[in-house]
């Protein structure tokens, strides 16, 4: 059935929304959202496994602002969270450490990042005084190349803030400044780090344009939440629940069909239909595709994409708060060998979250971007869990993991393809498939040299071509 016209028969119950989201990425809860605010109705259909995962662990590991003047700050608002929501957000004059063997940077503002790359040797006060400067400016360059982006623009985003330095911008050729392309032996490895955390790719390099964003967005701070528990999921996942949006999980095998001119999915096993005037893939395509492998028919021609090679490997951890290092902020990045490729378990990023038991304990995620393979998958656990444990002392016994969740077959949010020559910031992203069927493509990997942006303004710009479709 796989892709194919059906008749509705008697077996078989059709449940019909206006739009129906394939997956629980944060492109899809953006575009979930504007579609409810233009009163339609919304489905989220996630796999069981993604949705019994923590909120914390599939966060961003970074969220860049949190001010009204950040992009995220203008998004939460135009989004219509509500303002006690958006100040659970606290603005973070630190961005992030960069913790490697022999240094320990604090990213955030330029005038604090050029005195810390002095402080530890890592550049002379003049050169670090001028690396940061062009950093920054070469990221307001790409604010700035966003702003006028179509995927801005056919989304009427109008509410982006410009940056205080925009004018000065404009005179910043795009792309990497090259004190940053081609950085002394002692600052690649700080630099590349930052990359690697932050862009959502495991295998591929961004784009000199998306790279001068990701570095320059640490100058502007960071945003994270002072409440236990609280996370940029749960906050969209909320919004959509006050418009009337629906969430259901799968927990079987499922087929793409369409039922007349509407496309959606039939359940194996209940024999129900979900059904939508439009549909939105909101999942890795080639993930879905070889998740209806197996049955009647072939998967849909506009499924067909790379696998992702790698995936983003979260622990859980919980801490004894006291064996936490006063001195470590709550976003870090932690570097085992400088010299070795920052590639996989060598480049670990860690969050350090307020817990719900109390004062006395803090929830910890640490992640890497591993070779999705069983194997590799399996022996990149202790590694990750003992650079956490090296990194707090005396944290023997006071320190716990929580057990790793059910993998995801197909609604993998920490898994993405490497985006294909040419591809990803600085150019358009495709949603429409071909032909006249309703389908939408969330091709995140075009984004992800952006990071968490890039999934904002992907959704975003998803939700209202599709609004305009629908009205």
């Amino acid at each position: 059935m796989a892709g194919s016209t059906l008749a509705e028969d008697a077996h078989h119950r059709a449940r019909r929304w206006d739009v129906l989201v394939l997956g629980g990425a944060l492109p899809g809860l953006v575009a979930a959202i504007r579609l409810g605010m233009a009163g339609l109705r919304v489905l989220v259909a996630e796999e069981e496994a993604a949705a019994q995962a923590p909120d914390l662990s599939r966060d961003p590991f970074f969220l860049s602002g949190g001010g009204s003047k950040s992009l995220l700050g203008a998004c939460l608002q135009a989004l219509g969270i509500p303002m006690l929501d958006r100040h659970r957000f606290e603005v973070d004059p630190i961005a992030y450490q960069v913790l490697l063997p022999e240094a320990r940077v604090e990213v955030g503002g330029t005038a604090a990042t050029a005195a810390e790359l002095v402080a530890w040797g890592l550049a002379k006060p003049k050169g670090a005084r001028e690396i940061v400067r062009a950093l920054e400016a070469a990221s307001e360059a790409e604010c700035e190349a966003m702003r006028e982006a179509p995927i801005i623009r056919r989304g009427a985003l109008r509410s982006l803030p410009r940056t205080a330095g925009a004018g000065r911008s404009r005179r910043h050729p795009r792309g990497l400044p090259d004190s940053v392309a081609r950085p002394s032996p002692e600052l690649a490895p700080f630099f590349e780090a930052q990359v690697h955390a932050l862009s959502g790719l495991g295998e591929r390099t961004p784009s000199p344009e998306a790279r001068a964003r990701l570095l320059g967005s640490g100058l502007e701070g960071g945003a994270a939440f002072s409440e236990p528990g609280a996370s940029l999921r749960g906050l969209l996942r909320r919004r959509i629940e006050t418009l009337h949006g629906e969430f259901r999980t799968i927990g079987c095998p499922f087929e793409i069909i369409e039922l007349g001119d509407h496309p959606g999915i039939a359940r194996i096993g209940p024999e129900d239909f979900w059904l939508g005037r439009a549909m939105l893939v909101n999942a890795p395509t080639s993930l879905v595709a070889r998740a209806l492998e197996g049955w009647d028919r072939k998967p849909p021609a506009y499924l067909e994409g790379p696998v992702p090679r790698y995936r983003k490997l979260s622990l859980y951890l919980r801490a004894q708060r006291d064996v936490v290092p006063e001195a470590l902020a709550r976003r870090a990045i932690l570097v085992g060998d400088p010299a070795a490729p920052i590639v996989g378990t060598n480049a670990i990023a860690l969050a350090v979250h307020p817990s719900e038991r109390g004062d006395l304990f803090a929830e910890v995620v640490a992640s890497a971007f591993v070779e999705d393979d069983p194997a590799k998958l399996a022996e990149s656990v202790p590694r990750i869990e003992e650079a956490v444990k090296r990194l707090m002392p005396f944290s023997e016994g006071r320190i716990s993991r929580s057990p790793s969740p059910t993998l995801p077959l197909w609604d993998d949010d920490t898994a993405l393809p490497a985006p294909q020559a040419g591809d990803g910031w600085p150019g358009e992203v495709e949603i429409r498939t071909p032909g006249r069927r309703p389908v939408y493509l969330l091709r995140r990997e075009g984004v992800a040299g952006l990071g968490p942006e890039g999934d904002l303004l992907l959704g975003w710009r998803a939700g209202d071509a599709i609004r305009a479709e629908l009205s």
